[in-house]
């Protein structure tokens, strides 16, 4: 059986993969996370860089990076530093539309194969005492932009157009894609995710 590993210490990401491959390995890249202005290149090869560090230490593995960015058109959102940038983001983000990029990378056997996912959000407009208590929570403070579309609690996200999976950090359509190619065969998504079967990013072709 090859043997599968995710480069990312994210548990929405653990959750997301046991859906498509019930087996793997976890291993975080640690590496920096650096903004070059562009999003959508960013994603791309920040997941790309965390895929082939960890595959280097793991040279017979097929291992799976991702990376996800919030953007606009004045500025790239990644993961608060702290409480108070969490605020200011929501703050800046809150009804409005914005777009999450969401990266893909399988490193197997020498070569790196990558896609990307691009999803248009709206954040719902939320009064200072929801944001300020959704950011004393702590979940804000691990998540690029600062929210979790499956916090439905809150709630955050107001509309989706796009890969709500790529949003909460793993697009299982185009990852399952990606690892396909590599020769690893997975599960469908919305064998598991009855959302994934409404997907904008579904692949078609599967039975």
């Amino acid at each position: 059986m090859t043997e599968i590993v995710l480069a990312s210490g994210s548990p929405r990401r653990e959750e997301l993969l046991a859906a498509i491959a019930p087996a793997f390995q976890v291993a975080v890249s640690d590496i920096p996370e650096p903004f070059s202005g562009d999003a959508e290149r960013d994603a791309v090869e920040l997941a790309a860089a965390k895929a082939l560090t960890v595959a280097r230490a793991n040279p017979s593995a097929v291992v799976i990076g991702a990376d996800t960015i919030v953007y606009d058109e004045l500025r790239l959102y990644g993961k608060p530093v702290d409480a108070d940038d969490a605020m200011a983001m929501l703050a800046r983000l809150q009804g409005r539309g914005h777009r999450v990029a969401t990266g893909v990378a399988v490193a197997a056997d020498g070569l790196v194969r990558t896609g990307l996912s691009i999803s248009e959000v709206t954040l719902s407009t939320l009064a200072y005492d929801a944001i300020r208590g959704y950011v004393a929570s702590g979940r804000p403070l691990d998540k690029a932009g600062a929210y979790a579309i499956q916090d439905e609690d809150v709630p955050t996200v107001a509309q989706l157009d796009g890969c709500y999976c790529g949003v909460m950090g793993l697009p299982l359509w185009l990852t399952r894609r990606l690892l396909a190619e590599a020769g690893v065969p997975c599960g469908q998504p919305d064998a598991v995710y009855a959302r994934c079967a409404f997907c904008p990013e579904r692949d078609e072709s599967a039975t």
